[in-house]
């Protein structure tokens, strides 16, 4: 069984709009990645790509079958695993995890993490309802385990998911190979650590309820309420807190309903005093997106990912997939090979070095924010200032007064990146 203390880190919030809540019709996703604090989190291009039958692939602990074909992806990672926190497919499928403590327990055997699943929903679903059935199907074959963090101790947990695309959402819930999803499409709805799914249930593991009933977490009489029959029935610390978030979140998603945009998906992802924007102790948001999904198909989806820690002083960068969509090389962390200690068994017994260049002037820049306030104010307002261009830039192109070459719309994030670095040097 998986160590727990009322200390272990355990935090994210996810979000999403769906028309009419949203102030123009388009699905708009949002996650705040919380970790532990000196995690370096990298952002990923992986190009579409095809495979040859029977080869495998190697995630973070275990091989899985490969599929013929995989979509291009973008996604925010900690830098030492295969998988990732958050991330979005060339076909607008958008995803964001969370964790959550159930009544099935949790095991340390290597597995596949939740990060590895929602990485392999994204290279192989074209829509979040595909992209649930990739996570379901590999959960029922290989199970979810493993350590959650790079740390000798291990610190493992079950996840959570919010998937959206251009027309719908799903939030789907696990305890260990069980599941329960709800289908979102239209208002809005956020996840946080803990089962939030109660009757609504749109689709399900079909041993689902049995295994509730035979457990007598469930009498089999009146509807059954998944929340109630899998939670902890004593919430550790750190769960009730995060009951506070879930309540916030909505709370935040409420008062915006009809109006909601990218730029109030990031001001709630800035919201420090919800604990939504994360800086407790060990644990803070290393990295946060927003995601753009217009109901024309025409229009592109605009994904923004700020590639380093807290949202309030970070800058959210457009990235859209296009023939110039590439790996911008600041963003990206140094490999270590075979010498990897999570490659090495015992696994994590040394640390690496993991800071990518944008991450390491990022952390100069928020020490000058705190330690000098005249340097620190004009930070900001850069940062701010390049936020505004990248967003003015995506206004323009959905309205079709901005027509950029396919290369210029592809390089587009690398390019933001590029100026963001530069306001640092």
């Amino acid at each position: 069984m998986a160590s727990w203390s009322p200390d272990t880190p355990c935090s994210c919030d996810c979000f999403v709009s769906v028309p009419p809540a949203s102030a123009i019709p388009a699905v708009i996703f949002a996650k705040n990645s919380d970790r532990p604090r000196d995690e370096v989190q990298e952002v990923v291009f992986v190009p579409a790509g095809t495979h040859a039958p029977g080869s495998r692939l190697q995630c973070t602990y275990i091989e899985v079958e490969q599929v013929p074909k995989t979509h291009a992806v973008i996604l925010s990672r900690p830098s030492w695993l295969w998988g990732a926190e958050m991330g979005a497919n060339e076909h607008g499928v958008c995803i964001g995890n969370e964790a959550v403590w159930t009544k099935e327990p949790v095991g340390e055997g290597e597995a596949l993490l939740g990060m590895d699943l929602l990485r392999l929903a994204l290279e192989r679903g074209s829509s979040a309802q595909e992209a649930l059935h990739v996570i379901t199907g590999l959960l029922e074959r290989y199970g979810q385990g493993g350590s959650c963090r790079e740390d000798p101790t291990p610190f493992c947990y079950h996840n959570t998911f919010l998937l959206a695309d251009r027309t719908e959402a799903w939030v789907l819930e696990t305890a260990g190979r069980l599941w329960a999803a709800q289908r979102i499409q239209a208002g809005a709805r956020n996840i946080s650590n803990q089962l939030s799914i109660g009757t609504d249930l749109s689709a399900e593991h079909p041993k689902l309820r049995p295994h509730a009933r035979a457990q007598g977490w469930w009498d089999g009489q009146g509807a059954f309420d998944f929340a109630q029959a899998f939670s902890l029935t004593q919430q550790p610390v750190r769960m009730e807190a995060a009951k506070a978030r879930f309540q916030a979140g909505r709370l935040l998603l409420q008062q915006k309903q009809g109006a909601i945009t990218a730029e109030v998906m990031m001001g709630i992802l800035r919201d420090k005093a919800s604990g939504i924007c994360m800086d407790s102790g060990g644990f803070r948001t290393t990295a946060s997106m927003v995601s753009l999904l217009p109901r024309d198909p025409t229009q592109p989806c605009v994904h923004f990912l700020t590639a380093t820690p807290d949202p309030a002083r970070s800058v959210f960068k457009p990235f859209i997939f296009g023939v110039g969509a590439a790996q911008a090389p600041l963003v990206l962390s140094p490999t270590f090979g075979a010498q990897d200690p999570v490659q090495t068994l015992p696994r994590f017994q040394t640390r690496v070095d993991r800071r990518h260049t944008l991450y390491c002037r990022h952390q100069v820049a928020l020490g000058l924010m705190e330690s000098e306030q005249d340097r620190g104010q004009q930070l900001r307002q850069k940062q701010q200032d390049l936020e505004q261009e990248g967003l003015e830039a995506v206004r323009g192109l959905l309205a079709g007064e901005w027509a950029p070459r396919p290369q210029e719309l592809g390089g587009l994030f690398q390019a933001f990146v590029e100026k963001e670095s530069q306001a640092y040097a």
